[in-house]
């Protein structure tokens, strides 16, 4: 992969090698076992806390590292997704959306508990947002929390919640006020509280080794204590958290294309018909050098929405771009990549039939590519 100077330094080097080295030592020797299992060991979660990768991009104060620093995460980010696993890489890093509310707008009694645990490893967070009725529709959620004296009254369900199934600490969604956005609040509710229930674990047709799940209600009480940011205010974070999540995805995209034009390059050098590698053939070479064409411009434009974030500025409308141009290359890049690979890019041995798999869920998750052509049109005046 390019250096790309303007937006990495030595440090974020540094951050990219300690990661692909972990998972090197730690992912890729498991990794197809886990696939196959539909499960990854609780264990990695201390393992990757005790290397400083989940701390990173979280304050010093709360046991992180390299806070206010975007592209230190994004270095980490590229190189988790070296293991080829959405799911796992997906599992692993469900504290980056169920953590970032509570460190933004928690009680800090409530954030110097739960934090540290989670970038430690030794807890797991998720963040809960959507219903079986609702899907991309936040602002119509249905899940009630009504106020009784110190505690809230949480009835209702989620569904499609990634670690839903071995989370500790979960941030929801519920309705504590009106219909509509207005009437949104935030709530952190722990594992083993009386009247939350965990689902069975759904079963995907990609990101197998991410644990994905149903979460019941049935009037959980929860204390009001645990009311991240202010009552009615819960949209709005659940937006700007949705910003990250989508350059999370976007960059996620990405490395699914990487990869499989990697395999795919490889294969085209390797493979022979008709007395050459079929690397050699036309059609084969402009479809290599398309699907290396879309990468760059999508990779590029991520990365400098990212600089824009990291600078402060406002990227609704771009980071939306930015998903789904990096999902439609992503889309199109895994699909070439199965072509290119024939039979054996359908075979569950090959790495791009998993990419080809996963790759499904980047135009769904953090917010449809419907929903993102609307965010963009609303910034655009229409």
């Amino acid at each position: 992969m390019p250096a790309f100077q303007e937006y990495f330094d030595p440090s974020h080097q540094l951050v990219r090698d300690s990661v692909r080295r972990f998972v090197e030592r730690e992912i890729l020797p498991d990794i197809e076992q886990w696939e196959e299992s539909e499960s990854f060991p609780r264990e990695l979660y201390l393992k990757a806390g005790a290397a400083g990768i989940l701390g990173i991009g979280y304050p010093e104060a709360l046991s992180g590292s390299h806070e206010g620093d975007l592209f230190a995460k994004v270095a980490a980010s590229e190189e988790l997704m070296r293991c080829g696993s959405g799911g796992l890489v997906a599992g692993l890093g469900s504290l980056d959306i169920g953590l970032p509310p509570i460190v933004k707008w928690a009680r800090p009694e409530v954030r110097d508990r739960v934090v540290p645990q989670v970038l430690s490893g030794e807890k797991i967070s998720a963040l809960a947002v959507t219903e079986p009725g609702g899907g991309s529709d936040v602002a119509n959620l249905q899940t009630r929390a009504v106020r009784d004296g110190d505690c809230y009254r949480v009835s209702g369900s989620k569904t499609f919640i990634t670690s839903g199934v071995r989370a500790d600490f979960y941030t929801v969604a519920v309705r504590t006020g009106a219909q509509g956005f207005g009437g949104i609040s935030l709530l952190l509710i722990e594992k083993g509280t009386p009247g939350f229930t965990v689902g069975r674990q759904l079963k995907k047709m990609g990101w197998w080794a991410s644990d994905t799940a149903e979460l019941f209600f049935d009037d959980c009480r929860v204390p009001v204590g645990n009311l991240i940011g202010a009552e009615n205010m819960g949209f709005a974070c659940i937006m700007g958290n949705f910003q990250s999540e989508r350059l999370a995805l976007a960059l996620m995209a990405n490395m699914t294309s990487q990869l499989a034009l990697e395999e795919s390059l490889k294969w085209a050098r390797e493979r022979e018909a008709f007395g050459k590698p079929i690397g050699k053939f036309q059609v084969i070479k402009h479809r290599l050098a398309e699907m290396a064409t879309a990468l760059e411009v999508s990779r590029e434009f991520t990365y400098r929405q990212a600089a824009k974030m990291a600078a402060g500025q406002n990227v609704i409308k771009e980071i939306s771009m930015a998903k789904n141009f990096a999902t439609d290359t992503s889309d199109r890049i895994t699909t070439e990549a199965v072509q290119i690979l024939g039979g054996l890019g359908y075979m569950r041995e090959s790495l791009v039939e998993r990419l080809y798999r996963d790759n499904r869920i980047l135009s769904i998750g953090g917010g449809t590519r419907e929903v993102m052509n609307e965010i963009i049109s609303k910034q655009m005046g229409l």
